[in-house]
């Protein structure tokens, strides 16, 4: 027999070569994205420099970017459910490609705005890939093993936010411009905006050649995806209670992990803290995305042992700690440097400015399995098609919108970065309350047509 028409049969046994080679690609896909957006933390500092650009108006960077999961996930869905996973993948992918071309544009003119509305291009396409990406990776293999799943391919999406942030750091921030105490030129811009264009001009190319990698595997995705074919409403997630209770976890988890994501550089760089300079910042909050990374492996494997949503329970507990130290000591006096440490990325001084900072760097490790377990629990439980509970919880994302202007808000009105994070731990409060309220809740196989949930 063929290759063809052998695929779909080999593609339903776990552990096949159709299922096997579209789990690799999905899981790219994955690490692709994390990359795109987490180039947003220094690209804030970078706009916020050459700019001249006030707390909220540095944050409308990561609004540009993470409200297009509000405006983008519902069609995305619709679109998903009636063209299917390989096409709305390589079109999510062209999405980002163009983001990036506009972006060379921006940087060439000198215009914020556009900035903004290349972000806005680049997250609608990252949108279709999250929304077909995470019920595609749940719904391969065995319903029990989904969370299982999610979190294996979660953590390279963990590897690429921390490759985004390094890469990020690396090639953003380094110019003049980002020295402590500098004179800024018209030329120092033009050479920072020059970082910007060379980055995503790569990162374009890049894409470029792994959409057509895709159009070669189309087939071996389609094999393993969930069948589509026919337009499903995404709004009739909205009459399920635990699509609705799944995407609120959603909005303030993401709302929270990127609250701190694009505050943590200017956060670890203040005199207060650890006093660095931009760029060694910036390679320090590498390990907030590493130690999520860390935690998303481990957690991957603890999900064997471990009910989902008793894990769920312990990470929220353990962000909720970290949340409170760093805002116990926001009024705590730097001590003088008594020795440097030499970490992987950089150097970092010995000083009591080390305890909010890696509390803060350290919430990554909690923030790990977040993202994934609320999502499979919720597909789990939702009585709505899996494509528009996707899309629901797709549109959530656009916490990752609000929360960091209520952090900056927070700020401003204090006058402390510290404050900030009581955003964010209000957040960890609600997904703490949602591990408890999925402990009774009645569950079934992620499938398009929902036969459980209440």
């Amino acid at each position: 027999m063929s290759e063809t028409s052998t695929a779909p049969q080999e593609a339903s046994k776990p552990g096949g070569s159709g299922l096997v080679l579209a789990i690799v690609y999905v899981t790219i896909l994955f690490f692709i994205w994390a990359v795109v957006t987490n180039l947003l933390d220094p690209l804030v500092k970078t706009m916020k420099t050459v700019f001249t650009l006030t707390p909220v108006q540095s944050m409308l960077t990561g609004f540009a970017f993470f409200i297009a999961y509000f405006v983008m996930s519902l069609p995305s869905a619709a679109f998903l459910s009636r063209v299917g996973y390989a096409k709305s993948v390589m079109v999510g992918l062209g999405g980002i490609a163009a983001g990036c071309f506009i972006a060379i544009a921006a940087a060439n003119l000198h215009i914020y705005t556009v900035f903004l509305v290349a972000l806005f291009t680049m997250a609608s396409g990252v949108t279709l890939l999250q929304v077909a990406a995470n019920p595609l990776i749940a719904s391969m293999g065995k319903p029990e093993d989904s969370a299982f799943r999610l979190n294996l391919s979660q953590s390279f999406n963990s590897l690429g936010a921390a490759c985004g942030l390094f890469f990020g750091a690396s090639f953003l921030l380094n110019g003049d411009i980002f020295k402590k105490d500098i004179v800024i030129t018209e030329e120092m811009k033009q050479q920072a905006l020059g970082f910007v264009t060379n980055v995503y001009l790569a990162i374009g190319i890049a894409l470029v050649i792994f959409i057509l990698l895709i159009y070669l595997v189309r087939q071996r995705i389609t094999d393993a995806a969930p069948k589509t074919g026919h337009l499903v409403s995404p709004f009739s997630a909205l009459g399920s209670k635990w699509a609705n209770l799944g995407s609120i976890g959603i909005f303030l988890y993401v709302g929270a992990e990127v609250a701190i994501s694009l505050n943590l550089l200017l956060f670890l760089e203040q005199a207060k803290i650890l006093n660095l300079e931009a760029q060694s910042a910036g390679h320090l909050t590498t390990f907030y995305m590493l130690f999520a990374m860390i935690g998303r492996f481990a957690g991957s494997a603890l999900l064997k042992f471990v009910r989902d949503y008793i894990m769920l329970t312990l990470v929220a507990i353990g962000a909720i700690a970290l949340s409170l130290v760093v805002i116990f000591t926001k009024d705590m006096v730097p001590t003088e440097p008594t020795g440097i440490i030499n970490v992987i990325l950089t150097s970092v001084p010995v000083t009591s400015g080390l305890i909010p900072a890696a509390a803060a760097l350290l919430i990554g490790l909690f923030n790990s399995i977040m993202f994934p377990t609320i999502f499979t629990l919720t597909l789990q439980r939702s009585t709505a098609p899996t494509s528009a509970t996707s899309g629901l919880l797709c549109m959530a994302i656009a916490g990752g919108a609000v929360l960091p202007l209520a952090f900056a808000k927070i700020q401003e009105m204090t006058g402390s970065m510290s404050m900030g994070f009581i955003a964010p731990l209000i957040c960890y409060v609600y997904v703490l309350w949602f591990s408890f309220a999925c402990r009774k809740a009645k569950v079934h196989a992620i499938e398009e047509g929902v036969s459980g949930g209440h």
